[in-house]
């Protein structure tokens, strides 16, 4: 059978919720890894904000699981993270920081450094057909460029450290970094990078441009940061970044076969 896997950073809770879910609905996966989903009990808010209900009430054949980061007040009581939606059985959910642990941190509505906000990694198993798998979805330490820094190297040895001794592993997410760092190569020792040199960014450069915060920003039309890892042993018969317009970043299908 074949299993169809997307990942994708939604864009504060999904700016582009309708056509995220357009894309979706097109798109038919089996495993949704999200970034920077959101989460609020109050129904007054945008559903951008909401964006686990919404998930939850549109795939009602999923089961949804939502790993918060941190705690926003600024617009109301709002937390964001990563949320992966699997229509196959959930084993487990595990969530594990890098280093700064979940909290409210009080900022600007002029922040622009978001290098020591809190990101973790959200492990799932699932079973498929009697197989366990493993789902990790990561929203990687931000910074003003995408080179190795300590803080990335924390969560290289983390992620690693959670992938080693595992099979059947799908990693995938915003690592806000470039693959040619120590961070990624590390990863590599482990798992295979599906598309490995072979795009240019994983940008949606027109919008990206459109939400940029500070104007001497630049490379995003160079920038992969969004990957999807595999093990070795998982047959991949096809992969693709579809130059669709949900996001502020593209979105990143693969198909396996098991």
């Amino acid at each position: 059978m074949k299993i169809k896997f997307i990942t994708l950073n939604i864009l504060h809770g999904g700016e582009l919720l309708d056509s995220i879910l357009e894309f979706l609905n097109k798109e038919d996966p089996d495993i949704i890894a999200l970034q920077e989903v959101c989460e609020s009990k109050d129904l007054s808010l945008p559903k951008n904000l909401r964006t686990t209900s919404v998930l939850t009430e549109y795939y009602k054949n999923y089961t949804l699981k939502f790993a918060p980061e941190q705690l926003w007040i600024k617009e109301g009581n709002v937390e964001i993270g990563n949320a992966i939606l699997s229509k196959f059985p959930i084993i487990s959910h595990k969530i594990e920081f890098f280093d700064v642990k979940y909290g409210y941190y009080p900022e600007s509505p002029e922040k622009t450094d978001f290098s020591k906000d809190p990101q973790n990694l959200q492990h799932i198993e699932i079973d498929i057909h009697g197989t366990t798998f493993n789902i990790i979805n990561v929203h990687g330490i931000w910074g003003f460029d995408g080179e190795d820094n300590p803080r990335r190297d924390v969560m290289s040895s983390v992620i690693t450290r959670r992938i080693k001794n595992l099979s059947n592993v799908i990693l995938s997410g915003d690592f806000n970094t470039r693959p040619h760092t120590h961070a990624i190569k590390n990863i590599e020792h482990y798992l295979r990078n599906i598309f490995k040199d072979e795009l240019k960014t994983t940008f949606n450069v027109p919008r990206r441009l459109k939400n940029i915060h500070k104007q001497n920003e630049t490379g995003y039309a160079s920038s992969v940061v969004d990957m999807i890892f595999m093990s070795p042993q998982l047959k991949i018969v096809d992969h693709y970044c579809p130059a669709v317009d949900v996001s502020d970043h593209l979105p990143l299908v693969a198909i396996l076969e098991i």
